[in-house]
């Protein structure tokens, strides 16, 4: 495992950045090993539901993790608001970092990521290969 330190700027949008990072660097197989920060905005999908909320800040990320490919991410996230009440959920496009998030992302060179759909669930499930080392017979 390769691990990536990052920090992302006020102003950025967090989910969006993280899915262009891992775009621009390749990674078909990463994972959010840790994140804090802050938000002026979250916009998370709560459990079951189909619509995306936006939670107004300025709020703590107390949590971040998931998973990160070229095929697409799963990504959660738990924030609080300025008396300690906390939301978490499926992040979307829409959170607003404050002042920064300093993640840590930890990338799995021998292995893929991908999404597929799951006729159990109807969603786009992940799937996992593991890819043979170079010189390995497999």
């Amino acid at each position: 495992m390769n691990t990536h330190c990052l920090r992302l700027a006020p102003g950025q949008d967090l989910k969006r950045e993280l899915e262009r990072i891992t775009t621009e660097m390749q990674w078909s197989a990463a994972f959010i090993l840790t994140g804090i920060g802050s938000l002026t905005t979250a916009s998370i999908r709560f459990a079951d539901a189909d619509r995306i909320e936006t939670v107004e800040g300025p709020l703590e990320i107390l949590s971040l993790g998931g998973t990160l490919s070229l095929d697409g991410s799963h990504i959660h996230i738990l924030v609080a608001d300025s008396v300690g009440a906390s939301q978490g959920g499926h992040l979307k496009e829409g959170a607003m970092i404050r002042t920064t998030a300093e993640i840590v992302i930890g990338v799995l060179s021998e292995w893929q990521f991908s999404r597929k759909l799951d006729p159990e669930t109807g969603c786009q499930e992940l799937t996992v290969e593991h890819l043979a080392k170079p010189g390995s017979s497999g």
